[in-house]
């Protein structure tokens, strides 16, 4: 039977949610909108003009939003291709210039994103890759490679190996080992690893659009350029997808990673 939480942790609870669901309420109402000043607290009028022209053709919203999730998924992929034997080499051995090395992970956390991506925009150039596709995933690895490394190598530091040669000394190969032994205990770090690659990569504006050139059109940029026209109605149509992958991605980890009920209880319980 799960214990209640006290009272004050629920109210705890209870006001940090409602701060951090607070400014969805205006973009969800303006979304909905078709006039809305100050100070009136509700628009004095609402249309669906905003929706439906956010799902038109013209747009670019479609194509916006399956470019910003091509390349969150590349980025992700890539970073655990990289990043997964990055932290087992991190989390299970010692080695000269090991903490070196960590360091120059961190260093894309701790280096501004617009300064790295100015000093790649010049070699991106000389090999074509400005104004692609391929050019965007690649910068993306810039800033979402550290988290995965970084989480995979937390992970394989408390991982006992001893299980992997258990099971190749009974015939297991090198797959089998992999998947019956390995991947089962690493696949929570794993997840969640993979889930902070995608949020990084799906948010990235500045990297984008000095790598893209304008030509790689994502929901960041399209969300920027239409705030700035202030076209507050789009802009709020445009912020509910925007947030949508990253809402989901975020409930499907928090069921495997916690249990499947926990969150559903945890609000029962507030």
């Amino acid at each position: 039977m799960t214990a209640r939480l006290p009272i004050p942790l629920r109210l705890f609870l209870a006001l940090l949610i409602c701060w951090l669901m607070a400014p969805l309420i205006p973009l969800a109402v303006w979304s909905g909108s078709r006039s809305w000043y100050f100070p009136d607290i509700l628009p004095s009028a609402y249309s669906g003009r905003a929706w439906s022209y956010v799902f038109s053709s013209v747009s670019g919203v479609p194509e916006g939003l399956w470019q910003s999730a091509f390349i969150a998924l590349s980025a992700t992929l890539l970073s655990l291709l990289i990043g997964l034997p990055a932290g087992r080499a991190l989390g299970l051995y010692k080695f000269k210039g090991k903490a070196l090395f960590e360091l120059l992970i961190l260093a894309p956390l701790i280096v501004p994103g617009i300064a790295a991506a100015l000093g790649l925009h010049m070699v991106f150039l000389k090999l074509g890759l400005t104004g692609t596709m391929a050019g965007v995933v690649i910068v993306h690895l810039i800033p979402a490679l550290p988290y995965m490394t970084l989480v995979m190598a937390s992970v394989f530091a408390g991982y006992n190996p001893a299980a992997e040669q258990q099971a190749r000394s009974l015939g297991a190969g090198s797959f089998q080992v992999f998947r019956y032994v390995t991947l089962p205990a690493i696949l929570p770090g794993l997840l969640t690893g993979a889930l902070f690659t995608f949020l990084v990569s799906w948010s990235q504006y500045i990297l984008t659009l000095l790598i893209g050139g304008g030509r790689i059109v994502t929901l960041p940029l399209l969300l920027f350029n239409f705030a700035s026209a202030g076209r507050n109605d789009i802009t709020g149509a445009i912020s509910m997808i925007y947030i949508l992958p990253g809402a989901v991605l975020l409930l499907i980890a928090g069921r495997y990673l916690t249990g499947r009920n926990s969150a559903a209880d945890s609000l029962r319980q507030i």
